[in-house]
C-alpha cells in the first residue's frame, strides 16, 4: 500500500506552524529524502540493489515528478545512490562515519557499517625524535634521542582504500609493539595487550586535496577532495602517546557530531597547516 501523501498530507507539526502563522515549513523534498533514507537502511534495498525509479518514487509517496526527482538527484550527490545511464539508480555502499566525539575503532567502525576491515601495512620504523618533523617533537613533548616508532597504513573497507595515516608513537609507554599489532586495531593493542588507559585526543580537521602519491594510494584522482585530520592522542595523565596525520577520501568518508545548546562565543585561535609539510616523505 502507497504511503500516504508527502504533499496532500502535511505533518502535524506543519499543519500546526500553518496554522499559527509560522513560518518555518520543511520542503516536502526535504520530507521525501529522510524518507528515501530510511528506505536505504533496510532489507528491501541492500547494496547494489536497483532503486526506485522516478515514477515510482512519485506513486509510493504521492509527490510530483519533479519532487521525485529533485529528491533523487540529491541522494545522488550524497553518495547514497549511483546513476548509470540507461540502466538506472543503484545503491549504494553507507559512507563510513567519523565520530568527532570519541575515540573509535576504524575495525569497529567498518564492522558497524557492514563493512570489511583490512588494514595494509606501509611502513613500521623505530626511529630517534630527532629524524622526525619539530611538529611532532613538541606535540609528544620528546627530547631529540627518545624513541618513536613511525608507522603508515593505508585503511580499507570491503577492499576500497579509505584512509592513509601517518603516525609517529612514543616507543617507551609500548615498547614491544609490533608490525602484527599495527596491522590491526592499535586502539586495541595499546588497551587490552599493554593496559593502557587512552583517555582522548585532540583534533583538527580540515579539507585538502589529494595529491601524488597520497591520492594514488587512495586511488582518487589528482586533486580529489579529501579531509586531513591532526590529532594527539593522550594517556591518563595527560601523557601523549601518538602524534597522528591522517588523510581521508572525501567521496566515502562523512564526519558526524551532535552540538549542544547555544553559548556565549569565545575567542578563538587558529593557525594554517600544510597538509603535507609534516608527512614523512615518500
Amino acid at each position: 500500500m502507497p504511503n500516504p501523501s508527502l504533499e496532500s498530507h502535511p505533518t502535524p507539526e506543519s499543519r500546526e506552524r500553518r496554522r499559527t502563522g509560522g513560518l518555518v515549513r520543511e520542503p516536502v523534498y526535504q520530507q521525501l529524502n529522510q524518507a528515501m533514507r530510511d528506505l536505504l537502511t533496510t532489507a528491501e534495498f541492500p547494496v547494489d540493489a536497483r532503486f526506485l525509479t522516478e515514477r515510482q518514487i512519485s506513486g509510493r509517496f504521492g509527490v510530483s515528478r519533479a519532487t521525485a526527482n529533485k529528491a533523487l538527484s540529491n541522494l545522488v550527490s550524497e553518495g547514497l545512490l549511483e546513476f548509470q545511464k540507461g540502466v538506472g539508480t543503484f545503491v549504494r555502499g553507507r559512507k563510513m562515519d567519523y565520530n568527532l566525539r570519541a575515540l573509535v575503532s576504524f575495525t569497529d567502525e567498518a564492522i558497524a557499517s557492514g563493512k570489511r576491515p583490512a588494514t595494509r601495512l606501509l611502513s613500521f620504523e623505530h626511529i630517534p625524535c630527532g629524524q622526525a618533523p619539530e611538529l611532532v617533537a613538541l606535540a609528544l613533548k620528546t627530547g631529540f634521542d627518545d624513541a618513536l616508532l613511525y608507522v603508515e597504513r593505508l585503511r580499507l573497507a570491503d577492499e576500497l582504500p579509505l584512509i592513509l595515516e601517518k603516525r609517529y608513537i612514543v616507543a617507551a609507554h609500548c615498547p614491544e609493539l609490533d608490525a602484527t599489532d599495527a596491522s590491526g586495531s592499535l586502539y586495541a593493542a595499546w588497551s587490552r595487550k599493554y593496559h593502557l588507559e587512552l583517555v582522548g585526543a585532540d583534533q583538527t580537521v580540515r579539507a585538502v586535496n589529494l595529491r601524488g602519491g597520497d591520492a594514488r594510494l587512495l586511488q582518487v584522482g589528482e586533486g580529489a577532495a579529501g579531509l586531513l585530520v591532526q590529532s594527539v592522542g593522550y594517556l591518563s595523565g595527560g601523557r601523549p602517546l601518538w602524534f597522528e596525520l591522517t588523510l581521508y577520501r572525501g567521496d566515502s568518508y562523512e564526519f558526524h557530531n551532535r552540538l549542544g545548546g547555544l553559548q556565549s562565543a569565545e575567542f578563538a585561535g587558529g593557525r594554517f597547516l600544510t597538509a603535507r609539510a609534516h608527512f614523512k616523505p615518500e
